[in-house]
């Protein structure tokens, strides 16, 4: 142990699911460049808290979680972030953090292209097959489809149009 290693921090910084979770959700915010309101809305509304006047409040234990999250993401690329997240995380998870990442990618209306090849990278290293996740990505998009309500016209809003997912 070094004189300066008292500075690192302790233990508490190691990966969890609950920690790979929230900053899986914050790459996916930031591969595109910018935070949209919406997508900060999309993470408050997962790990719990709320923004006022542009400063974000995470509630309860989440707030230290959270301030490690930004941490992370600003010093490790996604790809270490990878390594390091998914042999710790059980399957139920890894779709869990999928499906989050997926509507928060849709919260701003339609997936940029790097929030794609970003999801492109969770797929793959989690080792789920875009057959495996369609379902679920269907019902992501059927529940930001807000157009439904506003465009008659819609294809969906056609007489005898049935939802299904697909077979």
């Amino acid at each position: 142990m070094g004189l300066f290693d008292i500075f690192k921090g302790d233990k508490s910084n190691d990966m969890t699911p609950h920690f790979a979770f929230a900053t899986s959700l914050l790459y996916m915010m930031g591969s595109d460049g910018e935070m949209d309101q919406e997508e900060i809305g999309q993470l408050l509304a997962v790990i719990g808290g709320k923004e006022i006047d542009g400063t974000i409040y995470v509630g309860g234990n989440n707030d230290d979680m959270f301030e490690r999250a930004i941490k992370y993401v600003r010093k490790n690329t996604v790809d270490q972030f990878l390594t390091e997240a998914t042999p710790i995380l059980t399957d139920a998870q890894k779709m869990c953090i999928l499906v989050n990442l997926i509507d928060s990618s849709l919260a701003d209306g339609e997936p940029e292209r790097e929030e794609q090849e970003l999801f492109s990278k969770f797929l793959q290293a989690f080792d789920i097959s875009e057959d495996r996740f369609r379902p679920f990505f269907e019902i992501i998009v059927l529940k930001n489809d807000r157009s439904v309500f506003i465009n008659q016209n819609h294809p969906k809003n056609q007489a005898g149009y049935k939802v299904k997912l697909p077979s």
